[in-house]
């Protein structure tokens, strides 16, 4: 069985050829199955646990990214047809506005114009492409989760109970 195979028997997975991550579910075993379990069968169902907690923030965290890389990738664009505008679509345009503009003024005076004008789009899509990359936002939900397991995973010095006191997971 391939990793992508366990990951997706596992509930987990990224669908690298459309960019869809997804959690299908989080896997947990049953506490209550009405036997005490022995020290052993808890530290490993708590590492099982933790491991597909962690697993899961991180496709929680991919999914959140994905819409700001999207963002991020139109203001990247705006940024590159700006580039492409100044130094090679626009010479001809630019050119050919000089020389209409020398009819009504001196030669120099008209290329001049015709600069300032290319500087001014070129700002103005710049202006555009920092609109789009100030609209990138941070995975909040994922950040929200991750501080949320300060209450459920001890610190040094706590035990798990009072941790869980702490939680109110036993009130």
């Amino acid at each position: 069985m391939t990793e992508k195979d366990n990951k997706k028997a596992e509930g987990l997975f990224s669908d690298a050829d459309s960019f869809t991550p997804r959690v299908d579910s989080i896997p947990l075993t049953d506490v209550d199955s009405g036997r005490t379990p022995s020290v052993g069968e808890l530290v490993r169902d708590a590492t099982t646990q933790v491991s597909t907690l962690i697993r899961s923030e991180t496709e929680l965290a991919k999914t959140e990214i994905a819409g700001s890389a999207k963002k991020a990738g139109i203001a990247a664009g705006l940024l590159g047809a700006a580039g492409v505008i100044l130094a090679y679509s626009s010479f001809f345009f630019f050119f050919f506005l000089a020389e209409l503009l020398d009819n009504w003024m001196p030669r120099w005076v008209a290329f001049l114009v015709v600069f300032l004008i290319m500087v001014v789009l070129v700002a103005a899509l710049a202006v555009v492409a920092v609109k789009f990359i100030k609209g990138v936002k941070k995975p909040v939900a994922t950040i929200e989760s991750v501080s949320q397991l300060k209450t459920v995973v001890p610190g040094p010095g706590k035990s798990a109970a009072s941790a869980s006191t702490d939680a109110g997971l036993f009130t």
